[in-house]
């Protein structure tokens, strides 16, 4: 049979190149030699050993590139076509939450490069309804990343309420926040970015921020309110402390979780009720939004700060996301 290279990841979390049996797609999948595929923090989900002494599959959701075949059923793309796959691996549109139409919350939807073989690679199956077509406008470096970050801050924006003209603040300015921050100005909203230290703010500036709140230095909750309070608070950044934000936005306003953290969000019923704030969480969303947010991203001209690594150094690249050390996002590529 022939082989094409994956990166497999052992029982003890440790990333290495391995080679994978190229086989038919099953009925509903199709088969896509990727081009590229972002590192994102959410890889670690699988890079993690699970302790069950059994390989994980191949990490990556932020995958792109060409349909080269069709599985048994499957309708509506030919190959050649140029697609991406994010994080949610595709509904089954049968089970009783994709009947009420939230494909998102698909009880039969696995999660790529968590419960299947990802986009470290340089062959990725997927199931064709979590198929993303890519805009001409984007190259695969610049729309793998939009796949999943791009995704997330856009989603959450489109979830906060905020209209063109009101003050959305965006906590973190990291792989997600960089984007954040050229959403938010593209949709019309004032912009306060939030972040440790003032190493970041000549940057912030640069992508969209109207205000650059230097978290180690002032309350962020008063300085939103001497701005007016904030329609909207999207948290990025991970293993932070979000409830300090609550007391920045304005009444009625919401607070929008991506960012991932074991710290418990805290807010009295008194703050709940007589304010109207509300604490979210936005996970991604369907192919469609996404289809959306990237025909958004490519007209706006908004783009990830990227670092390019050949596949076959993705453990380098794996770590140095992890690290904090990447300027924004770690892009794979196999040209």
């Amino acid at each position: 049979m022939p082989t094409y290279l994956a990166i497999h990841v052992d029982s003890d979390g440790t990333l290495r190149p391995t080679a994978r049996e190229l086989t038919p797609p099953g009925a509903g999948d199709v088969r896509i030699q990727v081009l590229a595929c972002g590192v994102c923090h959410s890889d670690s989900l699988a890079v993690h050993p699970y302790g069950h002494g059994e390989p994980t599959p191949a990490p990556g959701h932020e995958a792109v590139g060409v349909i080269d075949a069709l599985g048994e059923g499957v309708t509506g793309w030919a190959i050649g076509t140029r697609v991406g796959v994010g994080f949610l691996a595709g509904h089954c549109g049968t089970c009783a939450n994709c009947r009420r139409g939230d494909f998102v919350g698909c009880t039969n939807q696995q999660w790529t490069g968590v419960h299947k073989d990802g986009g470290y690679a340089e062959v990725l199956y997927a199931r064709a309804s979590s198929l993303v077509t890519i805009p001409d406008e984007l190259t695969s470096e610049e729309a793998a990343p939009l796949l999943c970050a791009g995704f997330t801050v856009y989603n959450a924006l489109m979830r906060s309420g905020a209209r063109p003209g009101d003050l959305v603040a965006i906590q973190g300015i990291g792989g997600l926040g960089h984007l954040g921050l050229q959403y938010a100005r593209a949709m019309g909203l004032r912009v306060a970015a939030i972040a440790r230290g003032s190493a970041k703010a000549t940057l912030a500036k640069e992508l969209g921020a109207d205000y650059y709140i230097d978290s180690s230095l002032t309350d962020v909750a008063a300085e939103l309110q001497q701005l007016g309070g904030a329609a909207a608070v999207i948290a990025t950044a991970a293993n932070s402390n979000m409830t300090p934000l609550i007391g920045g936005l304005a009444r009625g306003g919401k607070l929008v979780a991506v960012g991932i953290t074991e710290q418990p969000i805290e807010v009295s019923t008194v703050t709940l009720i007589m304010q109207d704030v509300e604490i979210v969480g936005s996970l991604t969303g369907t192919p469609a939004e996404n289809e959306q947010n990237l025909r958004f991203a490519a007209a706006q001209g908004i783009r990830a700060l990227t670092e390019l690594a050949p596949l076959t150094d993705a453990a380098e690249a794996y770590d140095r996301m992890m690290s904090g050390d990447a300027r924004f996002r770690m892009v794979l590529t196999t040209q």
